[in-house]
């Protein structure tokens, strides 16, 4: 059966540059490729065919050979020939198709790696996390080797390239019909060997070290937030750069205080003679104390706020307000005339007065007609 002439096969014509028969035989090999077409006799062949086709194409000497004599000029078994598939069926499949299906391509694996980046969390107090401050902490890490300067070779040697894959970290095997790339048995996808190791850190380039650090937190932080510490992290392989430290901010609850985003929370006790009478209260804020007037007849859970008291966020804007909220409490542990005292007053406002307790006369009032209805 006589060969179709490999332009055709590629669809492409004789002035077509490089490139665009590289683009052409793309799509007719993802076209009939065997992963796409599984037990499929005819585009296998198909397959087998344009990479014939492609293999003569995309190398000058041969297409020129093509180009002048046809299928004889390519063919090792004519007189004449241009010397036929010496690269393979292995070498194009790498070249092309090492981005869509995994091939290494030939391109060398680095073996210099980025360090991993680490977290260290930081429990801080309120007024810590609201004004902000400095603090040393101790991160267990790796670090560079000194005496290799991380590179795992012995001081005054230096590792060697690997003789199983050239330095490429990869070698090629061939299956049946297809070419697979793994990882090289012999450098563990290096690309080099060290044949004298550093006795300091065994070879490795890295060895374990506490490191001391001095943070310094910004002042309006709040729990989620973190600040990051560049090249603080582990050290990278092979010399690679350093990765980075986050310190993760968790502030821990408030004998006091409440924080919710820019605003404090706080509640006070006032007793009911304060309550009912009016009063003034000295309110324990961040800064200090200040005075809080409480008007008569204030009812318990009644919000005061107080402007400015708040926390500063630390991404910019002004500070929030401080909530003071006033819980009347009941008094306890009331002597016999107290409690004397408090019949009468019982007595003077009879609950036939609904002045005196308007919210138990409507509260009352609704149970009645929900009853009623």
């Amino acid at each position: 059966m006589s060969k179709r002439d490999y332009y055709e096969v590629l669809g492409v014509d004789r002035n077509t540059s490089d490139k665009d028969i590289k683009k052409a035989f793309r799509r007719q090999a993802m076209k009939y490729h065997p992963d796409r077409n599984p037990d499929d006799k005819e585009a296998e062949e198909k397959f087998k065919e344009v990479n014939e086709a492609y293999e003569v194409l995309s190398d000058a000497q041969k297409k020129s050979a093509y180009d002048q004599y046809g299928h004889a000029g390519v063919d090792p078994n004519m007189r004449g020939g241009a010397g036929g598939f010496d690269g393979g069926f292995s070498d194009v499949f790498g070249d092309v198709f090492g981005d869509i299906f995994g091939g290494g391509g030939g391109r060398r694996r680095s073996s210099v790696q980025r360090g991993a980046d680490l977290r260290y969390t930081m429990d801080l107090s309120l007024e810590e996390a609201v004004r902000g401050v400095e603090k040393t902490i101790k991160v267990p890490t790796l670090v560079a080797c000194e005496p290799c300067d991380g590179t795992g070779a012995k001081p005054g040697t230096s590792a060697k390239t690997c003789s199983t894959c050239g330095g490429m970290g990869q070698v090629r095997m061939q299956q049946g019909f297809f070419s697979v790339q793994q990882t090289c048995p012999t450098c563990h996808g290096e690309g080099k060997i060290i044949t004298d190791p550093c006795q300091h850190c065994h070879g490795h380039g890295r060895v374990e070290k506490t490191k001391t650090l001095s943070v310094k937190i910004p002042a309006g932080v709040d729990t989620g937030d973190r600040v990051r510490l560049s090249g603080e992290g582990e050290a990278g392989s092979h010399g690679g750069p350093a990765g980075d430290l986050y310190v993760q901010v968790q502030v821990r609850e408030h004998a006091i205080f409440e924080r919710d985003g820019r605003h404090l929370y706080c509640e006070v006790p006032i007793s009911f003679i304060d309550a009912a009478l009016g009063g003034e209260l000295e309110v324990p804020t961040l800064d200090g104390r200040v005075k809080l007037k409480i008007p008569a007849e204030t009812q318990t859970g009644k919000l005061f706020r107080l402007r400015g008291k708040g926390v500063a966020p630390v991404r910019g804007g002004g500070a929030g307000d401080l909530m003071v909220r006033v819980v009347v409490e009941t008094p306890v542990n009331l002597t016999s005339r107290q409690k004397e005292l408090l019949r009468e007053f019982q007595e003077t406002t009879d609950d036939s007065h609904k002045k005196h307790s308007p919210k138990k006369h409507s509260f009352f009032d609704s149970v009645k007609k929900f009853f009623e209805d």
